[in-house]
């Protein structure tokens, strides 16, 4: 079929008609985004500045966290301007671009987290052999491999949206550009490309999520020969990462294994894995974690001990 897009641009609905709930929504989402910002932009420096958090878990994590950002950047900016515009609008190339760097963070974060729970079974499962399995040459072919995960994932999406042909009505009941409302668009028969969205997206979803669950079980078998000290700590340090692991893998099931039907709930549940679980990563992270917390600690006395220097010298 003719690739014809006589569409030039998409309006949003957004999140509400009424002005009043955009105002607060407004406030709301601007507050959450700078802490969304500013949470993972603190794990980030301070693993980077940590002798401390020196292991591959850190080092995962602080990728992890700079995805974070960079995933609520792609929706979180262009959705508070809309609250107070009065034509939510985004032009077709806009869409487009938005649409695959939602998916290429997206799909990067997915497999970060898989790759997680791969270090977390070698250092509970296999810890006479961890510092080898998982040295820095290894870690960062494990990242490189994700972000390519993530690339090809988003390229392979972009390709089944690009190709449909948008000729007639324009307006997305969203407030981002997502692969089922420019489905509902689409100027063609669409069941096709729906059956290939599952394949890509909602089974790799469900798959890199039955992975982690598998070796998050093996853990918990392993445990039980560990002292009760062992299963302390590691329980800790799972139970963050499965935490993390539910709350992004849970909506983005949801939402992608179903292609031919979108619910009213849809948008509440984008939010979610857009903006809450970006949020909460760094705040699950950090309070659940001791040597992160005192790292933090560690760069806010730093930070404060060259404020106060500086202060000093400007003085004279």
């Amino acid at each position: 079929m003719a690739n014809t897009h006589n569409v030039t641009e998409f309006i949003f609905l957004g999140l509400s008609p009424n002005q009043d709930v955009q105002k607060v929504c407004f406030v709301l989402f601007l507050f959450l985004y700078t802490a969304i910002v500013l949470g993972n932009l603190l794990i980030v420096l301070t693993v980077m500045t940590s002798r401390s958090l020196g292991s591959p878990l850190y080092f995962f994590l602080c990728y992890l966290s700079f995805v974070e950002i960079c995933y609520s950047s792609t929706t979180a900016p262009k959705l508070i301007t809309d609250l107070l515009a009065e034509k939510k609008a985004i032009s077709l190339w806009g869409c487009m671009t938005q649409l695959f760097f939602i998916h290429f963070f997206g799909g990067t974060e997915m497999f970060l987290l898989t790759v997680m729970a791969y270090d977390r079974y070698v250092a509970i499962c296999k810890p006479l052999n961890y510092t080898t399995m998982m040295n820095r040459q290894v870690c960062t072919v494990l990242v490189g491999a994700a972000w390519v995960g993530g690339f090809v994932h988003s390229f392979a999406q972009i390709l089944l949206i690009f190709h449909l042909p948008f000729c007639g009505p324009n307006v997305i009941d969203h407030y981002f550009c997502d692969l089922l409302p420019l489905l509902k668009l689409a100027c063609s028969d669409t069941f096709l490309i729906g059956l290939l969205i599952v394949a890509n997206g909602g089974t790799l979803s469900v798959i890199s999520f039955m992975v982690l669950l598998t070796s998050y079980v093996i853990i918990l078998l392993h445990l039980r020969t560990q002292s009760s000290e062992g299963q302390r700590k590691a329980l800790s340090t799972c139970g963050s990462h499965i935490t993390v692991v539910s709350l992004f893998f849970g909506p983005c099931i949801f939402i992608y294994l179903r292609p031919f039907t979108t619910l009213s709930v849809d948008k509440m549940v984008a939010v979610f894995y857009t903006v809450i679980t970006p949020l909460l990563n760094p705040v699950i992270y950090s309070l659940r974690n001791t040597e992160v917390k005192k790292a933090m600690k560690r760069l806010w006395i730093k930070t404060m001990k060259l404020d106060e220097k500086w202060r000093v010298e400007s003085s004279y």
